[in-house]
């Protein structure tokens, strides 16, 4: 596929995530452009070839792939000064968590085909999980977009009422499996291990834990019932966490995440 120029507006976090994750998989720096009003925070990026600048205006002038990743106070600032520079040639990517498509297209004075998309921040180790979803993207752009997000990780297209909760499921959920791994480290410790062979052991074992349910489709219970013997450790173990409320915490945060996004 043709790599098309590609402008990520707001270089924070997740849109560095996408850059690098992009370099990863060999996307032509020179057709990357990234903004950020301290554009100086951007020279790790600018040592690699990327285009970076602090005018968004400049950015989208010179691409074809608009990539929104500004926080949702910023968004629609930003939107006015730039929608008389984007035309229907253009298509528009955002990765904003609470700013339907709707409102994304009422900031627009042309009708431009958008997309949705929820990648995660390991789009820069190019093993994010990341959600597309649109109402007027065609095919083409379709692909063009998963060929983008494909290139840091995995995707799945969903319907747009879903994407608030692929927001907390898929976002969100880095850092509670990342929680998760530290409470486990912090065990470890406990239990004997220097800090950082207990990372290493907490850390490889919830990656293969994932790959055990990615490569074998089984249900989690399944791999669990083949670690947990009559009277065992592990079966008491999580007998205990259970007791304590784990999986009943991990469901409450989750719930308590997606109804902070839809208070508004």
């Amino acid at each position: 596929m043709n790599q098309d120029t590609i402008a990520i507006i707001g270089g924070g976090n997740l849109g560095r995530s996408i850059a690098q994750g992009l370099l990863k998989n060999n996307y032509n720096p020179a057709h990357i452009y990234v903004t950020r009003t301290k554009v100086a925070l951007l020279d790790d990026l600018k040592a690699q070839n990327v285009q970076t600048t602090s005018n968004n205006v400049e950015a989208v002038q010179q691409a074809k792939i608009l990539i929104f990743a500004l926080k949702p106070y910023r968004i629609k600032h930003v939107l006015k000064e730039l929608a008389p520079h984007i035309t229907p040639d253009h298509l528009v990517i955002s990765v904003i968590s609470d700013f339907s498509l709707e409102q994304l297209s009422k900031c627009l004075t042309s009708t431009i085909q958008v997309i949705r998309a929820m990648p995660n921040t390991a789009a820069a180790i190019s093993q994010s999980m990341t959600c597309l979803a649109t109402k007027n993207a065609s095919e083409e752009n379709m692909s063009k977009t998963k060929f983008i997000f494909d290139a840091l990780g995995e995707t799945i297209e969903i319907d747009e009422s879903l994407m608030d909760a692929a927001t907390v499921l898929g976002a969100c959920g880095i850092a509670y499996a990342l929680r998760f791994i530290r409470a486990m480290i912090q065990g470890g410790i406990e239990i004997g291990f220097d800090a950082k062979t207990a990372t290493k052991i907490a850390s490889q074992t919830v990656k293969g834990a994932s790959e055990l349910l990615l490569q074998n489709g089984n249900h989690p219970e399944e791999e669990i019932d083949k670690v947990t013997t009559p009277k065992g450790c592990t079966i008491a173990g999580l007998n205990e966490m259970e007791h304590q409320g784990f999986s009943s915490s991990l469901i409450k945060g989750i719930t308590t995440s997606i109804e902070t996004i839809q208070k508004d």
